[in-house]
């Protein structure tokens, strides 16, 4: 069912747990293709394509994490492990412009509760790629952040 899988990475503990959750769901349905995407988000003020090299490093270092933990916990289910650093305004469109442009059968995010002005809230990106997404969305929301790469 799921070939092809994109997980949001973006440093935090719960990036593992959701590469665990699409291993968990490739292992039922054979995935081909594990994208590991890193969105680095370019502030107003700078031209899209600005060189940001403390930036681009943070997100190559977890791109690398994620990458070693997912090859290390792989056991034949893919085909292959593949990372996309991208560079946007706005991590969410990026996330689904990138399963539009990969053919991503599914995107899974990890999330858990953030409070803005006393309201509990997923952030942005989550309700934007449940609104826009061109595939499943598989939705990770813990109660903590926990279970590090290390």
């Amino acid at each position: 069912m799921y070939r092809r899988l994109i997980v949001s990475v973006h440093g935090g503990p719960n990036d593992q747990r959701a590469i665990d959750l699409a291993m968990a769901v490739a292992s039922r349905t054979g995935g081909n293709d594990l994208i590991l995407v890193y969105v680095v988000e370019v502030p107003q003020r700078f031209a899209l394509d600005a060189d940001l090299p403390d930036e681009i490093r943070r997100g190559e270092e977890i791109l690398a994490r994620a990458e070693d933990y997912a090859r290390s916990h792989i056991e034949g289910q893919w085909k292959r492990v593949l990372t996309e650093l991208l560079q946007a305004r706005f991590a969410a469109s990026a996330i689904v412009d990138e399963a539009v442009e990969r053919g991503a059968d599914v995107i899974v995010l990890a999330t858990s509760n953030q409070h803005r002005f006393g309201v509990t809230t997923q952030g942005e990106t989550l309700p934007y790629v449940l609104d826009n997404a061109p595939c499943d969305v598989l939705v990770l929301r813990t109660i903590s952040e926990g279970g590090d790469f290390s």
